[in-house]
């Protein structure tokens, strides 16, 4: 044991010098551990400790990667001897696996190199025409604004009857305060998810999607805040998807189409070629 020990601490003195370095046709690696007929060298260790190791740690180190390094080898001897046929069969998924991810790392080459990526308002307007009967809602979208107030803030009535007016200086009003607010959103010309809004208004419930009016506003109350909720717009699931909405899913699934396309032309290509120049043969 004590010489075990020792055989360690000079490895691991040993691992900061140049001497493993191999000179011409002359394999100088040192071997440290064997298993079977299976060696590990200095060289390897040397890769796996950390930049600036401490030299009183190598030792510990050093220790530890040899004992990891022994078990892999062993139980892999052990899995290679046990486990013949379902070897096999790892070897075939291995193998699979490699020629497929070579397949798909060329096509993605040959994709990003040739993909058309501009996809134009045009292009748009004709894939939204032409698809919009599949394009359906998950949930409700609400075209709203929002503010979320202190229940005790002094002047909630002129608040509320500046939220409440539909004139362009009484926004411009609130918008001048917005500091004052906990949370605010004045954009009702964007449609939000319902989802989205109930993170922000967790008091809003789909009943009051139901009852809402364009020229009334909603007040949801806990038990330290105050949500004015005035909705311009809801669409229902299930609903056709407006265009704006939908536009990023639109262009993916455009891209995704030309893609599939350029794929398909790619291969065709190939496999003419190969026909043509006698690498590629169907024996009848």
């Amino acid at each position: 044991m004590m010489y075990k020990k020792g055989l360690l601490y000079i490895i691991a003195l040993s691992l900061g010098s140049c001497s493993f370095f191999k000179k011409e046709g002359k394999d100088t690696r040192v071997k440290i551990a064997k298993v079977d007929t299976i060696f590990l060298y200095k060289q390897d260790v040397i890769k796996f400790l950390p930049k600036n190791y401490k030299q009183k740690d190598s030792a510990l180190l050093v220790t530890n990667f040899i004992n990891t390094w022994a078990k892999k080898q062993l139980l892999l001897n052990k899995a290679k001897l046990n486990l013949k046929n379902e070897a096999i069969d790892i070897d075939k998924l291995v193998n699979k696996y490699r020629e497929d991810l070579l397949i798909n790392k060329y096509r993605e080459a040959v994709v990003t190199q040739n993909l058309d990526t501009i996809v134009s308002e045009h292009d748009v307007d004709f894939f939204y025409k032409k698809n919009k009967g599949t394009l359906k809602l998950n949930e409700e979208l609400l075209m709203l604004k929002f503010i979320e107030i202190d229940k005790d803030i002094i002047d909630r009535d002129k608040i509320e009857k500046l939220f409440a007016s539909d004139k362009k200086e009484d926004l411009d009003t609130l918008i001048a305060r917005e500091l004052e607010f906990k949370s605010f959103y004045f954009n009702d010309s964007i449609w939000i998810r319902y989802s989205d809004v109930l993170t922000r208004i967790p008091s809003l419930k789909k009943e009051d999607l139901k009852v809402y009016t364009k020229n009334n506003y909603l007040v949801k109350e806990d038990s330290i805040n105050v949500y004015l909720i005035k909705i311009k717009k809801v669409l229902k699931r299930n609903s056709i998807s407006p265009k704006s909405y939908v536009i990023p899913t639109i262009k993916q699934m455009i891209l995704h189409t030309r893609k599939l396309k350029l794929l398909k032309e790619i291969e065709k290509t190939l496999l003419n070629d190969a026909n043509k120049n006698g690498q590629y043969e169907v024996y009848k």
